[in-house]
């Protein structure tokens, strides 16, 4: 687990591509707000989190597999990132942001993706 990168992955990077293209402006390694979001404004009081399909457990996605081998662990610990993520989104939406979670499969229509930022993200 050591060589997964965790930050400026491609995705991340290409979702902050398109924030920047929308002309919002925003930080990253935001330590300091729950769950550190891979982009967040603060003023603005939006957040937004690029999930890998594989590690956050995305269901219906083919991404999203269980090895074979340890089974039981493995599932424990897609369940325990996954009731993380809500934790944290939750905390986050009681403090006042919007959440936008980001899926990495989500990616592959930029488009699409392009309209759901838009709607989802509070006007600059």
């Amino acid at each position: 687990m050591r060589r997964q990168r965790q930050k400026d992955t491609k995705t991340e990077l290409l979702v902050r591509s398109l924030l920047h293209r929308l002309g919002h402006r925003y930080r990253v390694r935001n330590r300091d707000l729950p769950g550190s979001p891979d982009a967040a404004n603060r003023s603005r009081r939006w957040a937004v989190f690029v999930h890998g399909c594989y590690w956050h457990a995305h269901e219906s996605c083919a991404r999203h597999t269980v090895p074979r081998r340890n089974r039981e662990w493995w599932k424990n610990k897609f369940a325990d990132n996954r009731a993380r993520d809500a934790r944290v989104a939750t905390a986050l939406r009681n403090s006042g942001y919007t959440v936008v979670i980001v899926w990495e499969c989500e990616v592959t229509d930029e488009a699409a993706l392009e309209r759901r930022l838009k709607r989802e993200l509070p006007a600059r």
